[in-house]
């Protein structure tokens, strides 16, 4: 008997540990697994989840439940604050590679123009450059399908050309001069994605000084680089002070902003710090190593200047080592960082607050799941007249900060620059305001850069090519184009905005020929911000 008793009592004990297990664990696990057909499954651990899975299984129709899930997920991200963001897998690629450095594409900056894809500039080196590819070709046909009309847009025309490196396209190409069309098949690269727009040299008239100047579009993978190598050559062609230009620039990677704002600031110098609910505090500090401590500097900022731009700008002003010029930052304190999902789809989530050295958080107030009333601030603050006017200005958080050396500054809704420049209006017209809103200025420029593309092409230097321009005497030409479109003449407001306008025009025809290296020297001579930058460098307030 006693043999058999052992092994009774020991499969009694793993019975009674087992029920009283299951006992306990009920509450527990009760929601985790559920019968079907006779077999105990795991359930979804959410009512989302379960409701999906319903779906899935037992609605009448067969579901696409992979779209249906994206709709879900962006619903639910949009309950939360304006830059938290749900990325499906099919834009996945397109998002990381705006901060990237490099894509996988044609090699091509195009223009949308008659809803017709328009080829601005060929990179050069570049996959477009190897078959032939040309400035002024217009793409009408891909893979052997029309590619023109209204669905044409940039979206689109991105995720058609772009693709794995190494796989091919095929381009049906309308050229100047070629009444047939051409075809070239395409076999997708790298392409390298630049954060510094342009660098060069001002030399202000009446000064010994060479200004510096450089312009950061984004903070992406490659900025610190482009920019450090871009301070390296301005100051080997003799720049002793410098103006870094990060209007326009909504942001990007936190860590490249650190690594700039380094190259300015002495040891132990705050740059930024951040903490969120399960983020803990995180300080940047400058480690004393950067090359530019002591140099002159000048930071622009705008209304569209964002995050990172914001990060930079200040912790210059905050530990008073440079002047910020321009206009009220856009006011975005929040930290996203990307989780990826199992199907290549990512949500951005916000995961903490940054504060500027002085303790600012200069995020500007918002409602969760309002993205709308957020949207419409900069509207707002136009309306009121803060585009003209620092009057105007009003901040959310009225405490007092103070700088290094004691200067009060505000938070909650941006940068204010230590000097305010508003928009210049004298040269404004109701024909100007027009003809530029519809875009009329690019439109025109891109026709006439393509109809007289073989004789600007001559000019290897901007400032030739501009009195070639200004000689040429375009205006004539351009106000026919217009009055094509429906747009009247007025000679008293076309000869109050005809500085204005032959300058804006000019820059674009350059740019077209010349591209952005041509663009920027003859924008920003003119610029009142830059003017004003200058200004301030060379102490002539």
């Amino acid at each position: 008997m006693k043999k058999y008793i052992l092994p009774s009592v020991s499969i009694l004990c793993i019975l009674v540990g087992f029920i009283i297990g299951n006992a306990v664990s009920n509450k527990v696990n009760a929601q985790h697994f559920y019968i079907r057909n006779g077999q105990l499954m795991m359930a979804p651990s959410s009512k989302t989840d379960q409701l999906l899975q319903l779906m899935q299984q037992s609605y009448v129709d067969t579901l696409d439940i992979d779209s249906i899930t994206d709709i879900v997920l962006d619903d639910l991200v949009k309950q939360l604050d304006p830059h938290s963001s749900y990325i499906p897998k099919k834009d996945i690629e397109l998002v990381n590679s705006e901060l990237s450095g490099s894509f996988s594409g044609i090699g091509v900056q195009f223009t949308i123009q008659s809803d017709t894809v328009n080829i601005v500039a060929v990179i050069s080196g570049g996959p477009s450059e190897h078959v032939g590819v040309l400035a002024g070709d217009k793409i009408v046909m891909v893979n052997d399908s029309t590619f023109v009309g209204k669905g044409t847009t940039n979206e689109r025309v991105m995720h058609t050309l772009r693709g794995p490196k190494g796989t091919e396209v095929k381009l049906g190409i309308l050229r100047s001069g070629t009444p047939e069309i051409l075809n070239f098949t395409i076999v997708r690269g790298d392409i390298p994605v630049h954060s510094v727009d342009a660098s060069f040299i001002i030399e202000p008239s009446g000064s010994k000084a060479k200004i510096g100047f450089i312009r950061v579009n984004k903070f992406g993978e490659t900025t610190y680089k482009e920019f450090i190598n871009a301070l390296a050559q301005l100051r080997a062609e003799g720049a002793t002070e410098y103006i870094v230009d990060l209007r326009e620039n909504s942001g990007g990677y936190l860590d490249q902003a650190v690594k700039m704002a380094n190259e300015f600031l002495q040891a132990g110098d705050l740059i930024v710090y951040s903490e969120g609910r399960s983020y803990p505090r995180y300080e940047a500090r400058a480690n004393g190593g950067g090359r530019f401590k002591d140099v002159p500097l000048v930071v622009l900022i705008d209304n569209f200047s964002a995050s990172a731009s914001e990060i930079f700008a200040g912790a210059m002003q905050d530990n008073d080592r440079a002047t910020i010029i321009g206009r009220r930052s856009f006011g975005k304190g929040l930290v996203q960082q990307q989780f990826p999902f199992a199907d290549g789809s990512a949500v951005r989530l916000t995961v903490a607050r940054y504060y500027t050295p002085s303790g600012r958080c200069i995020q500007k107030p918002y409602t969760l799941g309002d993205k709308e009333t957020y949207q419409q601030d900069l509207e707002e603050r136009f309306e009121h007249g803060e585009f003209y006017s620092a009057d105007s200005i009003h901040f959310a958080d009225t405490t007092v900060y103070k700088t290094k050396k004691g200067r009060i500054v505000y938070g909650g809704g941006g940068i204010m620059p230590d000097i305010f420049v508003g928009r210049d209006t004298t040269q404004f017209s109701p024909y100007f305001n027009i003809v530029s809103n519809r875009a009329f200025t690019y439109q025109f420029a891109y026709r006439y850069a393509d109809t007289h593309r073989k004789q600007l092409s001559k000019y290897t230097r901007w400032q030739d090519l501009e009195k070639y321009l200004l000689a040429a005497n375009w205006v004539p030409e351009f106000v026919e184009f217009c009055q094509q479109k429906g747009v009247e003449p007025n000679e008293k407001e076309l000869a109050k905005s005809r500085a204005l306008l032959v300058r804006i025009v000019n820059a674009y025809i350059v740019r077209d020929i010349m591209g952005d290296k041509g663009f920027f020297p003859l924008f920003e001579r003119d610029d009142d911000i830059t003017k004003r930058a200058i200004v301030t460098l060379t102490n002539k307030e």
